[in-house]
């Protein structure tokens, strides 16, 4: 008796993925772009919106985002409006039951706007559902966003998700792509607003700071690499937003370099880093918007992520980490005394002049 051929392998999908109409995104009046995230997240959004404004030339194109990510938007030439809110369902910590009332005005407001489509980006980690109820209740009739998990009728277009480890910044050109947007690059870009005070000469800029504690090296490391960057001849900014003063001031003193806390806006820190020979950051925002500006960057990249998810593709950059098995830990404070940030400050500074003489020479 002869055996049954065996059957090819079928890529398949759950039936609601993707349930709603092709979407004629040329005909989209008022669009809608969803990331309530932090300033680093919304920056990443940039190649996302670059392929939306192309998709949709004649569309207004607002953002949706969280109050730390929001300042973003004023570097993003795609946005013409922003809606600030902070979403209870983007909140770390103790669960604190939502205001009805703000969740209601959100939903009047969206509803008042009248957009014709809203495009919802996530993390890995992250849920579109809550933002897609809001927008539907708002009666935002196209609600694309990607999923593992099949969520009723929030989204028209859901698209399941990629690997989770792909970087941030495929996984949103992955849902464009996927609900028939095509790419324009992945390269981040921003502008810097006209009249930004420029600082002239031959400086690195040193951004310590972190969204959380397990992101942030040690004050006294980011001193020594300040002092052995001064010894090659830089001048060093230290800077942060004015909350991260006391770090800032601390650094400083104890290098001689430069404190700018809370002395520059968004607009302003994207100056100072556009005219840097060099700078020097966590995985944070200030990484995100160094790598949009093209500016030489070394990078002291914390285990609580992966790097192939979040690290700096556009501009030349040494990422620097020693492997730990805990990695990646999502972890905001560390059991382990960083040992994943267990790098030699000597090895920092000569990242960072090898990309200085590296740059110069392609000049």
């Amino acid at each position: 008796m002869t055996a049954a051929p065996l059957l090819a392998p079928l890529a398949l999908e759950h039936p609601g993925a993707l349930a709603g109409p092709p979407v004629d995104w040329a005909a989209v009046r008022r669009l809608l772009v969803v990331r309530c995230d932090n300033l680093g997240d919304v920056l990443m959004t940039g190649p996302a919106l670059r392929a939306l404004r192309a998709a949709a030339p004649r569309a207004t194109l607002d953002l949706l985002a969280s109050p730390g990510g929001a300042a973003a938007a004023a570097l993003l030439p795609e946005v013409d409006g922003l809606v600030v809110h902070s979403p209870a369902w983007q909140l770390a910590g103790p669960a604190v039951d939502p205001d009805p009332a703000e969740q209601d005005a959100l939903v009047a407001r969206l509803a008042a706007e009248g957009y014709d489509a809203a495009v919802v980006l996530t993390s890995f980690s992250q849920s579109p559902w809550p933002a897609a109820g809001v927008l539907r209740a708002a009666g935002v009739p196209v609600r694309a966003g990607l999923s593992k998990e099949f969520g009723g009728t929030g989204l028209t277009h859901w698209v399941p998700s990629p690997p989770d480890d792909l970087h941030q910044v495929d996984r949103m050109l992955h849902l464009l792509a996927r609900v028939g947007v095509a790419p324009d690059g992945t390269d981040l870009r921003v502008r810097v607003p006209e009249g930004a005070p420029r600082q002239g000469g031959d400086y690195a800029v040193v951004l310590p700071g972190a969204s959380c504690s397990s992101r942030r090296w040690s004050p006294d490391r980011w001193a020594e690499v300040c002092r052995g960057l001064r010894a090659a001849g830089l001048h060093v900014v230290v800077t942060g937003p004015g909350t991260e003063r006391d770090l800032v001031g601390g650094i400083a003193a104890a290098s001689g370099a430069e404190p700018l806390a809370g002395a520059l806006d968004l607009a302003g820190l994207a100056a100072l880093l556009d005219g840097a020979a060099v700078a020097l950051t966590g995985n944070s925002g200030g990484m995100h918007l160094a790598d949009a500006l093209r500016t030489p960057l070394v990078v002291l990249f914390a285990g609580t992520e992966l790097e192939q998810q979040y690290a700096p593709r556009t501009t030349t950059a040494a990422v620097l980490r020693r492997p730990t098995p805990c990695t990646p830990c999502r972890a905001f404070d560390c059991p382990y005394a960083q040992q994943c940030l267990d790098v030699d400050p000597a090895e920092v500074v000569s990242a960072g002049l090898q990309l200085r003489r590296q740059v110069q020479v392609e000049v």
